[in-house]
């Protein structure tokens, strides 16, 4: 199993209340609501979105990664709504080590209601069924108590932190590292 196999063709996968599928162009701004955030942009790696343009030059960045057949992530759609709520994704992959890292992102009205762990949940299962996973493991800022919670929630166990395990914005951050086992 490698890259090219499962980004060729990235399926479409679905839980009870959500499909997650390729991004297309038609979710920029559904995308720009949350990515222009300052509070979903607080703990991940980016800057909120300025503008529309942007988001969708980062959605021209992941229509290139499916086409090269390279590491992209699932829009996670609401099915209630049909509306692109967050993406979610291998972030990487040890193809020879059989382990890989989950990240995430979720509009805020939908924080807390069990969707970023009904889609980690789906996303998990996919890679220990389709990628040949033995370990999947995330990380979060310390402060994160929504994306640990998410961790613990599907099923992950505490590692511990990582001290000052990645520079963003100009400060080094604690991180916190949970994984699962298969």
């Amino acid at each position: 199993m490698n890259v090219k196999e499962i980004y060729g063709q990235l399926p479409a996968l679905e839980s009870k209340r959500l499909i997650m599928r390729k991004v297309t162009m038609n979710d920029a701004e559904d995308m720009f609501a949350y990515a222009s955030n300052n509070e979903v942009s607080r703990y991940v790696t980016w800057e909120a979105h300025r503008s529309l343009c942007e988001t969708k030059d980062f959605i021209r960045f992941i229509l290139q990664n499916y086409e090269d057949k390279k590491i992209a992530p699932w829009g996670i759609e609401h099915k209630e709504s049909g509306k692109l709520i967050g993406t979610i994704d291998f972030v990487s992959w040890q193809v020879d080590h059989h382990s890989a890292e989950i990240g995430y992102v979720l509009a805020p009205e939908y924080w807390g209601s069990g969707l970023m762990t009904e889609a980690a949940q789906k996303i998990i299962a996919y890679g220990f069924q389709n990628m040949n996973l033995v370990r999947i493991q995330a990380r979060c800022f310390v402060e994160n108590s929504g994306s640990e919670r998410v961790m613990q929630k599907a099923g992950m166990s505490f590692e511990g932190i990582i001290r000052k395990g990645m520079f963003v914005k100009g400060k080094h951050q604690d991180l916190k590292l949970y994984s699962l086992i298969k």
